[in-house]
């Protein structure tokens, strides 16, 4: 199917998914992502897709070009990117990359130089335009290197025990996906946030219905433990979206969700 049908106004479908990928939208059995990626595009008139995630632009082309369903739109690079998709393109939308940009302030170069050599963090390899990541091993991480991005006016951002990230100030998944929403004209009430790691927690914190869902990282569960407006999905990755989607009533499910 190709992805220039999915330029649309998605502020009038019943139900849009906002969800992460890696064991999220990603997660499960191959079963459980076949039942939720065929219901979604059986259901385009009704359904719209964002995808919210830590992963860049090269990455969902790619993993799209392999058979998962287009979003409409992606907040990616852990929310340092806002963007709709058109014709199998990831396009920025810029003004809402104003305040990021802004806020970033080319600092790509300074972090890199002051954090050079840190135990436990390996440089990863893609040059990511808002943000820097890093490999962590959590053995021999020294966590000063939070108190040092804090010092510089940024955000550090460590998920998994596996990745550290630094960005800019106040921008995370939540703050972005919530602008996107707001510029988009979609009622809160008919947005799914999902998740499964700590750097969806700002997402699941930011007051649109969402799910933890089933194999979601401790931490990250003991974040949204008394948060009513969270569900925390038994079902495993793809399945418990599926369940959060029926228990909230928020669009019809396939039968044996």
């Amino acid at each position: 199917m190709s992805s220039s049908i999915h330029a649309r106004d998605i502020a009038t479908s019943r139900f849009v998914l906002a969800t992460d990928l890696d064991g999220t939208f990603l997660g499960g059995s191959e079963t459980d992502r076949t039942r939720l990626y065929e219901w979604i595009e059986a259901n385009r008139g009704t359904i719209g897709l964002i995808f919210v995630t830590g992963r860049d632009p090269r990455f969902i082309r790619e993993l799209c070009d392999g058979g998962v369903p287009w979003p409409e739109y992606v907040v990616g690079d852990v929310g340092t990117t806002i963007a709709e998709v058109r014709d199998g393109q990831i396009h920025p939308i810029v003004p809402l990359e104003e305040e990021i940009a802004a806020t970033w302030d080319n600092a790509g170069r300074r972090v890199k130089t002051v954090l050079q050599g840190h135990p436990g963090l390996t440089l990863q390899a893609t040059d990511f335009r808002y943000r820097v990541s890093y490999d962590l091993d959590i053995e021999g991480f020294d966590p000063s290197a939070s108190d040092i991005v804090r010092e510089m006016g940024h955000d550090p951002l460590i998920s998994d025990n596996r990745y550290f990230d630094v960005l800019p100030r106040g921008i995370s998944k939540g703050p972005s996906l919530r602008r996107l929403v707001a510029h988009l004209g979609i009622e809160e009430r008919r947005v799914l946030a999902a998740g499964d790691t700590l750097n969806d927690l700002s997402m699941l914190q930011c007051g649109l219905p969402a799910v933890a869902v089933g194999g979601a990282e401790a931490a990250l569960l003991k974040e949204v433990a008394d948060l009513p407006h969270v569900h925390k999905a038994d079902a495993i990755g793809a399945a418990g979206i599926l369940e959060a989607v029926e228990v909230f009533d928020m669009h019809q499910v396939p039968e044996g969700v």
